[in-house]
């Protein structure tokens, strides 16, 4: 990028030679605002799955559905171009999958009984 009109441009050191590299941008930069709205509505998501279980094993399997679905969600986010918001849905998700298949597991290995069926 050159230098504004009226101000003087200083020779090249030669450390650097050749012309520099251009500044690639993203066309829909991740910010926090909707990082964050993503995140919260996919906590509120798996809780509202979460809360309709009586069990452990009804707990996973609503868990299963609300994280696969909110993953199918973040995947039509990704594609309007709100990649921050797909980013929060899907981090939320992730991480609340896989706080019920540690309880499943957790359950499994003290009773040495598969929860799920």
């Amino acid at each position: 990028m050159p230098p504004p009109p009226g101000v003087p441009m200083r020779p090249p050191s030669g450390l650097f030679p050749g012309p520099s590299r251009p500044t690639y941008r993203e066309p829909h930069p991740v910010t926090a605002g909707p990082l964050l709205a993503g995140l919260a509505a996919g906590v509120t998501w798996l809780a509202l799955f979460g809360a309709l279980a009586r069990d452990l094993a009804g707990y996973a399997w609503w868990t299963l559905l609300a994280a696969v679905s909110a993953w199918a969600v973040a995947v039509v986010l990704t594609l309007i171009g709100d990649r921050g918001a797909a980013v929060g849905v899907a981090l939320a998700s992730g991480v609340g999958l896989s706080i019920a298949m540690a309880f499943v597991g957790a359950r499994w290995i003290t009773t040495e009984d598969w929860p799920l069926w």
